[in-house]
């Protein structure tokens, strides 16, 4: 038997288009808008925790000395538009 997860009932205004693709959506997958807003809130605050992850790692690489000199990557970046780009900065 599956065990239950405990629910909590939250509010939010949203605007009416937005609202209404959301009842499209649900009946399109011919799923409860309920079901429908929390995938959304998931994949949303799955997002955001590795948005939130790769910056501590990105500060840490900076905080270690791991880092590519501004003028290496600009150098880089407009060499994408010649004939003969050059390598990736490392």
């Amino acid at each position: 038997m599956m065990k239950q997860t405990e629910t909590r009932v939250l509010t939010a205004h949203v605007p009416r288009p937005l609202a209404e693709k959301v009842d499209q959506m649900a009946e399109r997958l011919d799923r409860s808008r309920g079901w429908i807003i929390k995938q959304a809130l998931a994949a949303w605050i799955a997002q955001e925790e590795e948005r939130d992850r790769l910056t501590h790692e990105a500060l840490a690489d900076v905080d270690a000395g791991r880092v590519i000199g501004h003028e290496s990557v600009q150098r880089w970046a407009d060499s994408l538009e010649t004939d003969q780009p050059l390598p990736m900065p490392r």
